[in-house]
């Protein structure tokens, strides 16, 4: 017997998630409308819930102008990348060390980890702008590359630290009496199990490369700033260009919506793990 809708149930379940459905995913509506609408429709005086004509020219535009569209997104790609390696890489040990041995303030080093989240990146800005330039790497992607971590791996130690706490000690003295060195046993019996929460650091910190702004404006020129600061330049004085902008937007978002469709069963369980005990 099939079970019945209540009207209550439509009331206070249904209508609401529609509802903030709808204040979500209208933005993102409005951007790919309005980056598929021709320039007459765009500029005009009525406005368009649908294209009357749906036209690719914008995205053509956009790759053909002076912006160097391509140019951003080789530069973005590279930087979260290595960003993602390289945070992933010191987060992972730093983790695994402050799980698996006890030392002298270990405390205060996680506690200094933590804070480091409390404050803003922007304070950051004039510091790390000063050591950029006296080590030669400003405008460079090293200089964004470096820049990120500082708030990145603090962030990632943490994430992975509540999983490899949950982690009993027996897997690896097992590895360690059948003749591993700790260093095998991490390799062989730490990172497979630890792939999902892997996968969801990860995740959090290409996205958080991917789509920074404030270092990537003061640390980047015309030949190396990344999309964010692309986009910001179709924003000028006596106006703003909306069919770059969106068309801008929209791509924009697709590396990032392949990497969480193929990813998304182990971000779940990445962001999950640690978070039940028993």
């Amino acid at each position: 017997m099939k079970k019945q809708v209540k009207l209550k149930d439509i009331v206070c379940v249904y209508l609401p998630l529609f509802v903030i459905l709808l204040f979500i995913l209208f933005p993102f509506y409005w951007t790919l409308i309005t980056s598929l609408k021709p320039a007459d429709e765009l500029y005009g005086m009525d406005v368009t819930y649908w294209p009357r004509v749906l036209t690719l020219e914008s995205y053509g535009k956009l790759f053909t102008t002076t912006v160097d569209f391509f140019g951003a997104m080789k530069n973005s790609f590279i930087t979260a990348t290595m960003t993602t390696i390289v945070s992933l890489t010191a987060s992972t040990l730093a983790a695994y060390a402050f799980s698996r041995y006890q030392f002298a303030g270990r405390k205060i080093l996680m506690c200094t980890f933590l804070c480091n989240n409390m404050f803003p990146t922007v304070l950051l800005l004039i510091p790390l702008y000063s050591i950029m330039r006296k080590m030669g790497l400003l405008y460079t992607p090293a200089s964004l590359i470096l820049s990120y971590t500082t708030f990145t791996i603090p962030f990632s130690v943490w994430l992975l630290l509540g999983f490899l706490n949950d982690l009993p000690m027996s897997l690896e003295e097992a590895a360690l009496v059948d003749g591993c060195n700790r260093g095998v046993a991490f390799v062989r019996i730490i990172l497979p199990i630890l792939g999902p929460c892997l996968v969801a650091t990860g995740v959090y910190i290409f996205m958080t490369s991917w789509n920074e702004y404030t270092f990537a404006v003061m640390f980047t020129n015309a030949e190396t700033r990344t999309i964010p600061v692309a986009l910001k330049s179709l924003i000028g004085q006596l106006g703003v260009q909306w069919d770059l902008l969106t068309a801008g937007g929209i791509i924009t978002i697709i590396p990032v919506c392949i990497m969480f469709f193929f990813a998304q069963k182990r971000l779940v369980e990445g962001l999950t793990a640690g978070a039940v005990k028993g």
